[in-house]
């Protein structure tokens, strides 16, 4: 018998808090898969799959949202259901094409898809609860358009979703009156929905990652790809009447297959000598004896006077070394290595632990010169009053601690440094720019806390003299020479193979000459013989290999020599050395030099700016230095130093220090000079 009803038709619901949640959760996921890491082994036997075909398998998670009442013309139960839920399969073959190295392409995906679920319990007008749970599910075409926004392995997708009804059955269970308990429940009620649509139109947005599985020698390659999609309640009414609708979240993963096709290889040229029609370009390899030698380096490094602090705080970070009062009198600047920071760093860890020391080099100098003092600009974004607090921080640090008189230090606070990184007009990688901003400036007019030939506002405290021993130095590396490559390539690589078959790979470059260090090629290996191919793709589209054999010694220590080394620092995104330093290069550095000796000289930058405009940077700053210094020299009647330049730009194997923090970007914006006596 049909029930009587009375039943309004509602209009879509807005969203609802859960909802919300949803959304919140895709968004999440599209962040997580879009980070990518890097391959640095470079394939060239092969192309790069174009066409991918596969499967994908995923659950549906789908949220019921409307009205439903009239189950079919049989049943009209006697309340409203509402909302509800559910988790259903999905599984479907598919196809991809897109293009190596391009961003754009087109996915097919067709197969089944479930959309089950039960509604929310309700109570009917008999105090009855009542449950409806439903089979529904698809046969579902799914084309999509593939955009791979950073030409990576991340990639976004969106198109129409066609769905074709296969099921539509439906469980109606109605409870008893709980005020009644001996009350007989009336039995399950099972059927068809009336008033299906047979097809449904729809849409989709989704996000995937493909993680390749296969090695890069494979001809198939295989690759798994986690995604997640969205298909709003748009067009998705499974019924033409009442107001039903869907709203599903899928994630899963797709298995996808590509194959690749062989690249015919070059005809190996020539040894030695690669020629090209126009123009000519040779290969050669520099590999040093590197006899053992331990390079002890009195090293003076300069002390940066800034100190840099967080974002939202005021006080001194603690990978600065704070001391208490107690360990005070056993301070020693020629001790550092005792007092490690909290929080240290990757490479250069002696020069880092001075720099880290700096609030306890200064107040050790005040104190032993009671004359001396001291202005602390702080300078913060957030405004005056913050700059004002962080210099505070580090006077009570000096009074505290070293007793310094509080009449001998002055604060300030500044939105910006007198000398800012983040220029007018700048847009690009502004927060590590303004984290190098947010610092403390230590200024002083007392020469006894300055550097030698010193004085006013601008010159930074006087450096600190130690003595180690130097890791592999510059002239040990292995240097890779591709004379004419600037004209001939557009960029060129090396695969280096020992005499096992094992390949490393290395590049693309684009300079004529490259540096590698034998620890990155020998590993623990004292020595050994490789075959380094050198593989360069040329303007007009052609590729061109050469292949050397040599063999390498990796650089090892003894205790024979004796060289000296000073820093210079600039900065952001100069290549003028900083005006004081000129005088130090002529007066302090110079002088040192000994007759026939070597002057190294290796420019670096930090992580910020473009990657070619660094390596120019940095050479710049080198060949500033080198002018200087042979000015002075020219001016002493010295024409017998030899000198080697190079400009690693930010080169992260090679450069000082790590980039993680802003003092150690700020000392990555130098020129080392080292200062070898002849052998």
């Amino acid at each position: 018998m049909k029930a009587n009803t009375y039943f309004k038709k509602r209009s879509h619901m807005t969203w609802s808090p859960y909802t919300l949640l949803i959304k919140s959760l895709i968004l999440s996921a599209l962040i997580l898969t879009g980070i990518e890491s890097k391959v640095s082994a470079q394939d060239s036997l092969y192309t790069k799959p174009s066409w991918w075909f596969g499967g994908a398998v995923g659950a549906n998670f789908n949220f019921y949202h409307g009205s439903t009442q009239e189950l079919n013309s049989e049943l009209t139960v006697p309340a409203v259901f509402h909302k509800g839920s559910g988790v259903g399969l999905y599984l479907a073959p598919l196809l991809e094409f897109h293009r190596p190295d391009s961003r754009l392409g087109f996915m097919l995906q067709a197969g089944y898809d479930n959309r089950k679920g039960s509604f929310n319990e309700i109570t009917t007008p008999c105090n009855c609860p009542a449950d409806l749970s439903d089979k529904l599910s698809y046969i579902t075409i799914e084309p999509s358009l593939r955009l791979a926004p950073f030409k990576s392995n991340f990639y976004l997708y969106a198109g129409p979703r066609f769905a074709f009804n296969m099921a539509k059955s439906f469980k109606y269970k109605q409870g008893i009156n709980p005020d009644y308990p001996d009350q007989v429940a009336d039995p399950d009620v099972t059927g068809d929905f009336s008033n299906m649509r047979k097809s449904v139109f729809s849409m989709q947005i989704g996000a995937g990652y493909d993680i390749p599985l296969s090695s890069q020698n494979k001809q198939t390659q295989t690759v798994l790809s986690p995604f997640v999609s969205f298909q709003p309640y748009f067009g998705q009414d499974p019924r033409s009447i009442e107001t039903w609708n869907m709203t599903t979240l899928r994630a899963g993963a797709a298995l996808k297959f590509g194959r690749r096709h062989k690249i015919p290889q070059p005809v190996v040229a020539a040894p030695v000598m690669i020629v090209v029609p126009d123009p000519e370009v040779k290969f050669s390899v520099n590999s040093p004896m590197n006899i053992e030698v331990d390079r002890r380096v009195r090293e003076t490094f300069p002390l940066r006077n800034y100190v840099f602090f967080d974002l939202g705080s005021t006080e001194i970070p603690d990978r600065y070394v704070l001391l208490t009062k107690d360990q005070v009198k056993n301070f020693k600047e020629d001790q550092l290595e005792v007092l490690t920071p909290k929080k240290l760093s990757g490479r250069s860890v002696r020069e880092m632990i001075i720099y880290y020391n700096v609030l306890n080099i200064l107040g050790d100098r005040m104190g032993k010169n009671t004359s001396s003092s001291v202005s602390l600009a702080g300078a913060s974004m957030e405004g005056i009053a913050n700059g004002k607090a962080m210099a505070e921080s580090v006077k009570r640090y000096l009074v505290d601690i070293f007793g310094i008189d509080a009449s001998r230090i002055s604060t300030e606070g500044q939105i910006k440094p007198r000398i800012p990184s983040e220029q007018p007009g700048g847009t690009k990688q502004l927060t590590l720019l303004r984290e190098g901003d947010r610092r403390v400036s230590i200024a002083s007019n007392s020469p006894d806390l300055l550097m030698e030939f010193q004085t006013g506002p601008d010159a930074p405290l006087r450096p600190v003299k130690i003595t180690a021993v130097q890791e592999a130095p510059i002239d040990s590396y292995i240097t890779f020479n591709v004379e004419g490559a600037k004209e001939a390539f557009s960029s060129w690589s090396l695969e280096i193979a020992d005499a096992n078959g094992e390949i490393q790979y290395f590049g693309p470059y684009t300079e004529e000459k490259e540096n590698i260090s034998g620890k990155y090629i020998l590993g623990a290996q004292p020595n050994g013989d490789y075959t380094v191919k050198m593989i360069g793709h040329t303007k007009s589209g052609k590729t061109v290999v050469k292949e050397i054999p040599v063999h390498m010694v990796l650089w090892t220590q003894s205790k024979d020599e004796m060289g000296m080394r000073f820093s210079i620092i600039f900065e952001f995104n100069e290549s003028k050395a900083i005006t004081i330093y000129e005088k130090y290069l002529t007066d302090v550095v110079t002088p040192q030099i000994p007759v026939g000796g070597t002057v190294i000289l290796h420019g670096h930058t930090d992580i910020i700016g473009d990657e070619a405009n660094n390596k120019t940077l940095s050479l710049a700053r080198a060949n500033e230095v080198k002018s200087i210094i042979l000015n002075a020299l020219a001016k002493a009647g010295r024409s017998d130093v030899k000198f080697e330049v190079y400009g690693f730009g930010e080169n992260q194997s090679l450069a000082p220090f790590e980039n993680n923090y802003p003092e150690e970007r700020f000392y990555n914006r130098t020129v080392i000079i080292d200062i070898i006596p002849p052998k």
